[in-house]
């Protein structure tokens, strides 16, 4: 496939190029996971992190992640992408990809939309134990891809990549990009027992964990698209809005029509910054 000299994609409004090795990634972003370039001291903020999650999930995660997280396998070094593949393979078709760190849009899309979840190859330094800006290794593989095994949720976020790729040549990423933030990055559903989470960025987060299910602080709301496609979110701290679904399958079921109509109607309304309260409309 050869190399690609594109630039990286940048978190946010920063304006910090991200870290990571482009230059040895392939056109399509992807790259080979280099686990002999892991030291041991990566192995143990991997062993680290995970042994501090696993411990909170209890009470706050959904039941569905917490089944499938030993479907990672290793928990004490950082795991072998191809190791995992195996076993994703065969629950759902689903495979995960090594890349350098954040990649632009389209290319994003289309391998959400070919069933292939990029997974950033580096990890995180012990200084940044507690919070780290842009998506390392193990935000990537603890708090996405044990949902990728269950077969509703990865066939919804195959959807989502189908959907980006119709909103990249409509100009509607930002509405779209709300999708994801409020629903595979910071998504709760409501359980028989209570609220739990199952967005990834507060799955990997030992303080929004806690914080999403449980303080009082955050409006939680049932996820509606249009409100949901207007809503700003926050890069840099806890959200203040977090949007409920009660099933994978209802979220599944809310995102199958296209969204292609909507675009127009949403542009000409205002957006909604996160934790207001909406009176009407």
């Amino acid at each position: 496939m050869g190399t690609t000299g594109a630039a990286p994609a940048v978190y946010g409004q920063s304006s910090r190029p991200p870290r990571g090795d482009y230059a040895r990634c392939h056109t399509d972003y992807t790259c080979a996971q280099n686990f002999s370039a892991y030291s041991e001291a990566d192995h143990d903020t991997y062993r680290r992190l995970y042994a501090r999650q696993s411990a909170l999930l209890p009470g706050l995660a959904s039941d569905v992640f917490i089944a499938a997280l030993p479907s990672l396998g290793a928990k004490d070094r950082i795991p072998r992408f191809d190791e995992i593949n195996e076993r994703l393979w065969r629950a759902t078709r689903w495979e995960i990809v090594a890349v350098p760190g954040l990649i632009p849009e389209v290319p994003f899309f289309t391998l959400l939309a070919n069933r292939k979840f990029p997974v950033t190859d580096w990890i995180r330094t012990p200084e940044e134990f507690d919070y780290i800006v842009e998506p390392d290794l193990f935000h990537d593989l603890f708090g996405h891809v044990p949902l990728l095994f269950d077969p509703v949720f990865a066939d919804y976020v195959q959807r989502y990549g189908q959907g980006g790729l119709k909103a990249q040549a409509l100009g509607a990423c930002e509405m779209l990009s709300r999708l994801y933030w409020y629903t595979i990055e910071f998504g709760l559903i409501r359980q028989p027992e209570g609220l739990r989470a199952y967005g990834a960025g507060i799955l990997s987060s030992s303080g929004e964990l806690p914080y999403s299910v449980r303080s009082p602080v955050p409006q939680r709301l049932p996820l509606q698209l249009e409100r949901t496609m207007r809503t700003r979110y926050q890069i840099d701290s806890f959200q203040r809005t977090y949007f409920v679904i009660d099933s994978f399958q209802q979220l599944f079921d809310m995102t199958a029509p296209d969204f292609a109509p909507l675009y127009p109607q949403l542009a000409a309304l205002p957006e909604i910054e996160s934790g207001l309260a909406l009176q009407a409309g």
